[in-house]
């Protein structure tokens, strides 16, 4: 089913022609063959010729340096920002002129729904909460964690939610919504040098600052209540953003009981349902998706990953933002988040609790939460710290890291 962008202020859009395909090639081994996305083919000149031809309102983005074809990219809507980002209060140089404000309260103050999801950053042993109903309809924040400058980000083609340090060769950077979109994700771009940013990977694709890369910071889509019960001061994004927007409404209705995903021109990797959810690990490696649909029936992944032991835990509870028209009344697809498994020179190893969302280490017994913080037992108080990874559709993750493994128990 179409996602329902009527309720967006945005033109009337259609599907691509890509579709999840169960067959396709087979490995040597016998495994289907994944089908990476196109790289740049054209030559730098054909790539600045088409660039400047099909994005006349760009004038300032030096398409000279871009790393990716033009043919690769698709407009989502008309113009830069059509999709208003926020920026919170003393945390940008340049405002955004189409933007809006992102205000604060301490969650124990704010009555979202316990179901709905929202993205949980921690920097610096801050920890702050960006609900998913919120982002969905303005996709970037600028914000800052103390001194330290940091963008919280969200597609929700891809379901995909990354946080990124904004610092870039000592310079910091403002980010909005260009409009565009690569493989199905956002592409950014920055205020200060009209570069164009890829949501998913974090990449300057066009522009001045092409081929650098914003350094990620972790951050994990969890339960409102959870979050709520769990961090009772800590700020969370309200309501008060400066627009009149539909907030708790979903947009992009059904969008994930699809098989299809939108305006994605590539073919979807047939390892997996197109849109599955995996917690995608190892950013800078190979890559490893953990499936929701395995995480649900085991509770705990004890893996490896980068080289890492890494602890993988689900838990019922959390509603899908991009279900039902009411986020709130989503089906519950649950929450995972991923910490590294070492605490206090060893490494500790997780399986189920006997409660839902609980988690009992091997070693001592002591319990734990989806925060990674042991609640129960010797190691109470605790707090096992967090990986880099993202809970996103499969071929999203598959598409920029086609290399990626599939883990099973």
């Amino acid at each position: 089913m179409r996602p329902h962008v009527a309720l967006l202020t945005l033109p009337v859009l259609i599907f691509g022609s890509a579709a999840c395909r169960g067959g396709g090639s087979s490995a040597g081994d016998g495994s289907p063959t994944p089908h990476p996305t196109a790289t740049a083919t054209l030559s730098a000149a054909d790539r600045l010729i088409a660039f400047r031809a099909d994005y006349p309102d760009w004038p300032r983005t030096d398409f000279s340096r871009a790393t990716i074809d033009p043919r690769e990219v698709v407009r989502g809507c008309p113009s830069r920002d059509c999709i208003p980002p926020l920026d919170a209060e003393g945390a940008v140089a340049l405002p955004a002129p189409r933007g809006g404000h992102a205000r604060f309260a301490p969650a124990r103050e704010l009555p979202y729904a316990d179901r709905l999801p929202v993205v949980v950053v921690t920097v610096e042993g801050v920890t702050k909460g960006y609900p998913l109903h919120i982002l969905t309809w303005h996709e970037v924040v600028n914000d800052r964690f103390g001194e330290r400058p940091v963008v919280v980000t969200f597609c929700p083609l891809c379901n995909t939610a990354v946080a990124f340090d904004r610092r870039v060769d000592g310079r910091v950077l403002d980010f909005g919504v260009s409009g565009n979109l690569r493989n199905s994700d956002l592409i950014m771009w920055d205020r200060q040098t009209e570069s164009w940013w890829q949501q998913a990977t974090g990449e300057g694709i066009a522009g001045e600052l092409a081929g650098a890369r914003l350094q990620p910071v972790p951050a994990s889509i969890l339960p409102w209540g959870e979050f709520r019960r769990a961090f009772p001061a800590a700020p969370a994004l309200t309501e008060e953003t400066g627009f009149d927007r539909a907030y708790g409404m979903n947009p992009y209705e059904f969008y994930d009981a699809t098989s299809q995903p939108f305006l994605f021109s590539g073919t979807p990797d047939p390892r997996l349902p197109a849109l599955e959810r995996v917690v995608a690990l190892d950013r800078g490696g190979r890559g490893l998706a953990v499936p929701f649909a395995v995480l649900e029936a085991v509770k705990v992944a004890n893996l490896e990953a980068g080289g890492v032991p890494v602890a993988v835990f689900w838990a019922p509870g959390t509603a899908s933002a991009l279900d039902q028209r009411e986020i709130a009344q989503s089906r519950d697809i649950g929450a995972a988040a991923a910490y590294d498994a070492r605490l206090e020179g060893r490494v500790l190893r997780f399986r189920p609790g006997p409660q839902p969302g609980r988690f009992v280490d091997d070693a001592t017994g002591s319990a734990w939460d989806i925060f990674g913080r042991a609640v129960e037992g010797e190691l109470r108080g605790r707090q096992l710290a967090p990986v880099l990874h993202t809970t996103e559709f499969w071929f999203a993750w598959a598409a920029f890291h086609p290399a990626t493994e599939v883990w099973e128990p």
